[in-house]
């Protein structure tokens, strides 16, 4: 039954998929979580219908997937079933390890970057559902033999990357991300075990690229998100405080043992007792807790919950070239003395936050463009512009004015 499922994608319209382990995964508690992991976090705030999920996100990737394999199979790359299908699982599973708010708070309920914790959770399902995911692990991890099939989950010109784009651009309304995701796919062809890009392609791959520069700065890295980015995690730093001084705060059990330790003690911790905790923790932990907040007996913990949830975030200055710092020692004294708050609690309220992005990084992996005379050539050499490009850099500093 499971292989006559049809999806009604907004983007693609009705998809399917070729093997039934795929459908089984789908259905798995561990995936269906991705249903409550927000693909942009709090983008929403400045882009309301920006509020899909990264369940819709891998079910789009991996209909690209099976698109990309099988154009590479009528160009007569030799892919056999077996790797087929292990691409096919690691480009759905890619995002497995997404805690709650995607990347916003990675690094503030546990050191662990989400790619890691994907390929526990997909050793973790591969022996619940039976089935030997070895090769699905080392095509995730980049160790099999043939780097291409590794290249379409993760590399400068990825399946991953086509299909966030194209999602983000069509919920967020931002018509600057529109990528020609299928001819660069229809472009796509296999060199020596390697992914390149025929020159036909050439200008969709810019294209991409300056689409996905854009998309950072106009959307994931709008001043207004990261301000609620912001936020949100000095409201966590703060309930992992007031939890470590045994005060209550209303949390599920999951939260609360992510609260009760510290940081880089999820280094060291049981791959077990972690993951059985971390799977049970989607975006409704936080703003449950976040919800039920706003009228606790600290006033910090209070202030941030309930103006985050009546969207009054936090000022934005952003550091201007001629400038090495930003001084807010008269904001920092008025807004303490109004509110009672002492000089080491400040940093819940005034922080500083650099983000950098790098359109083309042709020092560390370039993108291989094939000519029609069959010689392959690096993109930065037809398009010089894109060679040694300087990473694009910003300085936000956040404060109240309440």
């Amino acid at each position: 039954m499971n292989k006559k499922k049809i999806f009604n994608d907004p983007i693609y319209g009705l998809i399917r998929f070729p093997y039934e382990i795929l459908y089984d995964i789908i259905d798995h508690p561990y995936f269906q979580r991705l249903r409550r992991i927000s693909q942009q976090a709090l983008s929403h705030y400045v882009y309301p219908g920006a509020l899909h999920t990264r369940f819709q996100h891998a079910l789009g990737a991996l209909h690209l997937m099976t698109r990309a394999l099988d154009i590479l199979k009528s160009k007569g790359v030799l892919i056999s079933e077996e790797e087929y299908e292990a691409a096919c699982i690691a480009i759905l599973l890619h995002d497995v390890g997404h805690g709650p708010f995607s990347h916003s708070l990675e690094h503030t309920l546990a050191d662990i970057h989400h790619e890691d914790i994907s390929v526990l959770v997909i050793e973790k399902i591969g022996l619940e559902l039976g089935k030997d995911f070895s090769l699905v692990l080392k095509i995730f991890k980049g160790e099999y033999n043939r780097p291409f099939l590794n290249q379409l989950i993760s590399g400068q010109v990825d399946i991953d990357r086509l299909d966030y784009l194209t999602r983000d651009s069509f919920f967020s309304g931002v018509a600057e991300g529109i990528i020609g995701y299928d001819r660069i796919i229809t472009m796509m062809n296999v060199v020596d075990d390697e992914l390149v890009i025929e020159e036909k392609g050439l200008f969709s791959l810019e294209k991409f690229l300056m689409a996905r520069r854009l998309m950072y700065w106009q959307v994931y890295l709008h001043k207004t998100v990261v301000s609620a980015e912001v936020m949100l995690i000095s409201i966590l730093k703060r309930a992992k405080f007031l939890v470590q001084q045994h005060i209550d705060i209303p949390s599920s059990e999951e939260l609360n043992f992510f609260l009760s330790m510290n940081v880089e003690d999820s280094k060291w911790m049981d791959k077990d007792v972690f993951l059985n905790n971390y799977l049970l923790l989607d975006d409704m932990d936080i703003l449950w807790t976040i919800k039920k907040s706003v009228r606790h007996e600290d006033f910090i913990m209070r202030f941030l919950c309930k103006n985050l949830l009546e969207r009054k975030l936090f000022k934005i200055s952003l550091l201007l070239e001629n400038q090495s710092s930003i001084d807010f020692s008269e904001v920092k004294r008025n807004f303490g003395s109004k509110f009672n708050i002492k000089e080491p609690e400040l940093f819940y309220f005034f922080s500083e936050k650099s983000e950098t992005i790098t359109i083309y990084d042709s020092l560390k992996s370039e993108i291989k463009i094939l000519l029609k005379s069959g010689k392959t050539v690096l993109f930065s050499d037809l398009l010089n512009n894109y060679k040694n490009i300087t990473p694009e850099s910003k300085v936000f500093y956040f404060y109240p004015s309440f």
